[in-house]
């Protein structure tokens, strides 16, 4: 199971693997679904920011430990962070 789950995230995971969940054929809100689905993955965004050389090298470091593309690790790191998941101390 993947590292970055919550507790919700988990439950809808069990949940689809327990068959619980009932295919809607209604092939219109299908669509709809489908492209709220894919928009909500496509990035459109890229965001360029300067780091320290060190900051750079322990991201990538801890993104090898983690199994995941660093690209893919600051972003997670942003999103936790604007999901509350993630508060800053300074």
């Amino acid at each position: 199971m993947m590292k970055y789950i919550d507790q919700e995230e988990k439950e809808l995971i069990e949940s689809l693997y327990s068959e619980e969940w009932e295919p809607n054929l209604d092939k219109n809100v299908n669509k709809v679904y489908e492209e709220y689905a894919r928009k909500s993955i496509e990035f459109d965004k890229i965001l360029e920011i300067a780091l320290s050389q060190r900051d750079y090298e322990k991201i990538k470091v801890k993104a090898i430990e983690e199994g995941i593309p660093y690209q893919a690790f600051v972003s997670m790191l942003i999103h936790n962070y604007n999901e509350g998941k993630i508060v800053l101390t300074i």
